[in-house]
Parts: structure tokens; sequence; C-alpha cells
């Protein structure tokens, strides 16, 4: 091989494929889904029915554009970038509580409003908060094997999730914190300082619930919503009957019942329910297949990278993505008490769709990386 050859392939080769066409496939599909589940809602709502789905084709093709981008972007490179993206995230949370700059709705404070566009900033902490970690540790792994060595992280990840649940917002709270655990583990803490955070971990998510009412209500609908029909447990109890009626074939795209107002945030947080409805369980299940699949993909990716950069940060995208698509799972089923939270590349909402893609694009970038050091070194 000449010259120019080697170093062609030393930038990068082709990279997994099969993830990335899973990742564009799923984020297409979502489109669909918010076209059947939102154009009644919002026929009756904007006089228009394409109005959430050409914001979500807006999305796509913003998302897809910085997925391409961020590839060719060598993953090390994002490496100092750690500290000013956390402390980017922890003013953009922050200034959710300034008013005439935060964006209110159904109770909650957690959007930045940019004339008619919003910015949701918990969707880019959670991103952020990756790249402080696996820079953090990259920088000196030894870091890992204490708790000492842990604290900026720990304080870093507590910061952030006291902010997102002011907001309030204890699904993502939730999946930050899931995600921080994780990172730790696969970083390679010991059991012991693992069970230091954990523990303490355990015993506040029922102080915290405890701590609102509104959390307590939901807890109530949740154990049975069926002694609030009409109050809090509506919601669960509009999206188990959209299960129900998918059975396992679904009742067909397009035709879901629910979506016409019975079923509330039917195109955003409880997307899924439509998609049961109208897919029915094989449908849900070969959606989960799919992204089953992106997750095992980004993490055979993570395991393939030969620095440990690379891994931690391949790691901390992916949980978060399987993190928050389980979590959605578990409350449109009713196994968890109900909260807000999308479904990755699925659910309509911008920032959360070109955010989720970016972040997958800098994985698809470090598998390039992959191939081409291993076709480098054929050579």
């Amino acid at each position: 091989m000449n010259r120019a050859n080697r170093q062609k392939f030393s930038r990068g080769g082709k990279g997994d494929l099969l993830f990335l066409a899973a990742v564009v496939v799923l984020a297409a599909y979502g489109v669909v889904c918010v076209y059947s589940a939102s154009r009644y809602n919002a026929e009756v709502l904007y006089g228009d029915a394409l109005y959430f789905v050409k914001k979500q084709v807006v999305g796509f093709v913003l998302g897809l554009a910085a997925m391409i981008a961020v590839s060719f972007l060598p993953h090390e490179k994002l490496k100092r970038g750690g500290l000013p993206a956390l402390l980017v995230s922890l003013v953009l949370l922050a200034l959710v509580f300034v008013p005439g700059v935060g964006r209110s709705n159904y109770g909650a404070t957690r959007w930045i409003g940019l004339g008619p566009v919003t910015v949701q900033p918990s969707e880019l902490a959670k991103y952020g908060f990756v790249l402080f970690t696996a820079g953090y540790f990259a920088k000196d792994p030894s870091r890992l094997r204490t708790l000492k060595g842990s604290l900026p992280v720990l304080a870093a990840g507590l910061a952030v999730c006291v902010l997102i649940m002011l907001e309030p917002n204890m699904s993502v709270t939730m999946c930050v914190g899931a995600v921080m655990i994780g990172m730790l583990f696969l970083g390679g803490l010991s059991k012991r300082g693992l069970a230091a955070i954990c523990v303490p971990v355990l015993f506040a998510v029922p102080a915290l619930i405890l701590a609102e009412p509104y959390r307590l209500q939901r807890l109530s609908a949740f154990l049975d919503p069926w002694a609030s029909p009409r109050d809090e447990g509506y919601q669960l109890i509009q999206s188990l009957y959209a299960l129900g009626n998918g059975d396992l074939f679904g009742v067909g795209l397009f035709r879901s019942r629910q979506k016409y107002r019975f079923l509330p945030f039917a195109e955003s947080d409880f997307i899924l329910s439509v998609i049961a409805e109208e897919t029915g369980f094989f449908g849900v299940l070969a959606l989960f297949v799919l992204i089953g699949f992106v997750v095992w993909r980004g993490f055979r990716i993570a395991n393939a990278c030969d620095n440990f950069y690379g891994y931690l940060l391949v790691s901390g995208i992916m949980l978060v993505f399987a993190v928050q698509s389980a979590l959605n799972a578990l409350v449109v089923s009713g196994c968890i008490p109900p909260t807000g939270l999308p479904l990755p590349l699925i659910s309509a909402g911008n920032t959360s769709l070109i955010v989720t893609m970016a972040g997958m694009g800098v994985v698809y970038g470090v598998s390039r990386h992959n191939d081409g050091k291993k076709i480098h070194r054929m050579y």
C-alpha cells in the first residue's frame, strides 16, 4: 500500500456501518411514528396536522448532519472539552430558572426559549456529564481505584442531578444518576466504592418521593391507577388501554384510537403506547430488538477501542441511550411510576433527537478510528 493510502486509512476506515444504518432507521421510523401519533392533536391545537412532524423532519435532517460531521472529528480531541461541556451544561440548566428565559409547561420549567425555538438543557447535560467523566478518568485512570479519586465526578453528577430535579424532572435525574453509576462500574471502580455510592442513592430515592406531594400522587397512581381514573391515574390507564388494544399484531399503522386526545403526550413521552396499539406486541418487540442491536454494537465499539478515553466515552453515550430507552418502556407499561421521559430517536422533540444523533455520530466516529487503526497495522 502506498503512503497516501496509509494516511487515508490511518485517519479512519469505514467504521461500523450496521450501527450507523440502525441509528438512521430508528430516527426515520421515529418521524413516521410522530406523524401517526400527533396528526390529530396537531390539527386540533394548531390547525395543521403536520405541525409536529415538520419539526421532527427538521430535527432529523439537522441530527443527520450533526452525526455525519461529528463522526469525522477525532474523538480524542473531545477530551479537552470535558470540563467546558460540563460548565456550559450547568449554566444552561441554571438559565432555565431565569425569568423571561426559562419556559414552563404543565408545572415544570425545563426549557430555554430562544424566540420561537426552545432548547431543553437536560438533554445536553447528560452528554456534557459523559464528556467530563470520560476525560477526567482518562487523564489519570488510577483515580478510579479509590472513592476519593472519583469525588469530582460524583460532585459533577450531583450538581447536574440537583438542577434537573429542581425543574422538576425526576426521570432525567434518575437517568443521569444511573449513567454515573454505570460509568464508574465500567471504568473499574471497586465494589466497596460502588456500594458506598449506591446505598445512599437507594435511601435518597424514597426521601425525594416523600419530599414532593406530586411524586406521592404519581406513586399512588402507579400502585392503583384506577383509584384516581380521572386524575393521576388517567395517563397510565390510557397507556394500558393502548397496549391491550394492540394485542399481538396491532390495529394497523396510523389506526390508533388512543391518540385521539385520550392519551396525553401521545407524540412524545408516551409514543411507545401508540406504537404498541398500532403494531402490537411483535411490532414493539421488533423495535426493541433494533434498539438492543444499536446498544450491542455500541458497546462492541467501546470494547474494541484502543484507548481508555474512547472506551469510557462510547460506554457513557450508550448508557444514556440504553437507560433512557429502558425507563421509557417501563413507564409506558406501568412497571415504574409514570414520569416524563422521551424514547430516544423516536419521540417528538428536536433537542433530544439532534443531541442523540450527534452522540451516535461520536460512537460511529470511534468505530471508524478502530477500523483505521486495524487497517493501518495490517500494512
